[in-house]
C-alpha cells in the first residue's frame, strides 16, 4: 500500500514536521520548536505570545479570542518536550517521522504528546473554516519540561501574572493511549512521594550477631512497606471495577550502603517511589511510616525528595458544565469513554492545584501503548480521526 495519501495530507505534514524537531530531554533547546509554533499560529491567523517564566524555558500561548472574553477561559495544554531515546532499540529513526505501509508514523512524541498539540490546532482550523467563534477565550498552551516533572515549566507558568490574567476556567491536557476500543479520561492524579530512609545502626565484624544493625532495621521497614504493597496488589485482584490509579503503589527504587562483604556497615539508604491514592488518608499513612521506623529500633532518618499535597479531583458530574459539554461531545460521536485517576503524573496537577477543573484526554484507542518506549508510533488515520474528535469537543466547550 502506498503511503502517499498520508504524506500528502496537510495535517499529517504539520504533525510530522513537529515530530522532527528533537525537543528531547535533557537540556532541551526549544528555539526551533517555538519558531514552528509561531508559524502555526500565523497560518491560523491567530495571535501568539511567548513568555519565559524561567530563562530558556519558553511557554507558547496561541490565542483564539472569544465573543465574551470576560468569561473564564479554556486552556488546551500540551508539553513540547519528549523523553530520551535508545536509538539502537528503534527500527526507525526516532526523529524522522517515517510512515510505514500501514500508515504508522514512527517518532518520539507521536503518542506523548505532540499529536495532542497539533491535534488541537487542526481542530481549530476546521472550526474556524466552518465559521465558529468561541464564546470564551481559548488559549492553546505549549509548555516545557513536563517530562522531567515540570518544576521549571507548568509549575512556574501558573505562578505568573500572565497566567492569572488568562482567567482560566477549564483545562484540557493529555490523557493516555488505549489498547482497547475505548478512551481514557483523567479527572485526578495520585500524589507522588519520593521517600528516602537513612538507617543507622551498630557496625562491626561480619561474623557477629550484632544488635540493632542498619540492615536489620532496613529489613523490618522494607517488610512492612512490602506488606502494604501486597495489600494493594490484592485490592486490584479482588475488585474488577478499579485500576492502578485507584490504589497506592510503593516500589523500592534505590538501595545503597556497605563497604565490603565482611563488615557490618553503620548506614544503609533506601529510596522508594510512592504514588498515593486520592482516597488514602495521607496523614495516617505518614504516621504509619514513622511508627514502623520506631518499631524497627529508631535511628532512622525520614526525608522526602518529593511530597505532593492532596489535590481535589475534577468533578465529573452535573455540577461541572465543562464536563457536561465534553461528555455530550463524546456521546454524540458514539465514543466509549472511561474516566480514571491518572496512574502517573501530568501538568494537569498544577492546574487542579489552582482550583481549576482539568481533564486529561488523548484521542488514541486500539493502539499499542508506546509511551516512553522504543518504536513509539501513531497511526495516521488515528491522528486524523483525533482531530475530528477534538473538533466536536472544542466546538462544545466553545459554547459553554
Amino acid at each position: 500500500m502506498s503511503t502517499e495519501k498520508w504524506e500528502d495530507n496537510e495535517e499529517i505534514k504539520i504533525f510530522r514536521e513537529y515530530l522532527r524537531i528533537a525537543t528531547v530531554q535533557p537540556d532541551v533547546d526549544y528555539t526551533e520548536c517555538v519558531e514552528f509554533l509561531k508559524r502555526q499560529a500565523h497560518s491560523l491567523d491567530l495571535p501568539v505570545d511567548v513568555i519565559h517564566p524561567v530563562e530558556a524555558k519558553p511557554v507558547v500561548i496561541i490565542k483564539w479570542l472569544g465573543t465574551e472574553p470576560e468569561l473564564p477561559s479554556i486552556v488546551l495544554n500540551s508539553h513540547m518536550d519528549v523523553v530520551p531515546v535508545f536509538r539502537d532499540k528503534w527500527t526507525h529513526d526516532p526523529f524522522a517521522a517515517n510512515i510505514d505501509e500501514e500508515g504508522r508514523i514512527f517518532a518520539r512524541g507521536a503518542q506523548d504528546m505532540k499529536s495532542v498539540g497539533t491535534g488541537y490546532l487542526g481542530a481549530i482550523r476546521l472550526l474556524k473554516a466552518s465559521g465558529v467563534q468561541p464564546k470564551r477565550n481559548v488559549f492553546v498552551t505549549f509548555v516545557p519540561d513536563e517530562e522531567i516533572g515540570g518544576a521549571l515549566g507548568m509549575q512556574e507558568f501558573v505562578k505568573t501574572e500572565y497566567f492569572s490574567n488568562m482567567n482560566v476556567g477549564f483545562s484540557l491536557d493529555e490523557g493516555g493511549p488505549s489498547e482497547i476500543d475505548l478512551f481514557y479520561v483523567f479527572y485526578a492524579e495520585r500524589m507522588r512521594w519520593g521517600l528516602k530512609l537513612n538507617f543507622s545502626g551498630t557496625s562491626g565484624h561480619g561474623s557477629m550477631l550484632l544488635p540493632s544493625t542498619a540492615g536489620v532495621k532496613l529489613n523490618y521497614v522494607l517488610n512492612k512497606l512490602t506488606e502494604f504493597r501486597e495489600s494493594q496488589v490484592q485490592r486490584l485482584a479482588r475488585d474488577q471495577t478499579i485500576n492502578i490509579g485507584d490504589v497506592t503503589t510503593i516500589n523500592l527504587t534505590q538501595l545503597s550502603g556497605g563497604v565490603q562483604s565482611n563488615v557490618v556497615p553503620p548506614h544503609f539508604e533506601a529510596v522508594f517511589d510512592m504514588r498515593l491514592s486520592i482516597t488514602l488518608d495521607v496523614e495516617a499513612f505518614e504516621k504509619q511510616i514513622h511508627d514502623w521506623c520506631e518499631e524497627a529500633g529508631g535511628g532512622i532518618e525520614i526525608s522526602f525528595d518529593e511530597k505532593e499535597p492532596y489535590v481535589a479531583p475534577t468533578k465529573i458530574d452535573d455540577s461541572n458544565p465543562f464536563w457536561l459539554a465534553f461528555k455530550a461531545a463524546t456521546d454524540e460521536l458514539g465514543l466509549k469513554i472511561y474516566p480514571i485517576v491518572c496512574p502517573g503524573a501530568t501538568d494537569s496537577r498544577n492546574i487542579r492545584a489552582k482550583g481549576i477543573p482539568a481533564l486529561g484526554f488523548s484521542p488514541i484507542k486500539n493502539t499499542s501503548m508506546r509511551l516512553h518506549d522504543h518504536d513509539e508510533y501513531l497511526g495516521a488515520e488515528t491522528y486524523l480521526k483525533g482531530i475530528q474528535i477534538y473538533e466536536k469537543i472544542l466546538g462544545n466547550l466553545a459554547k459553554v
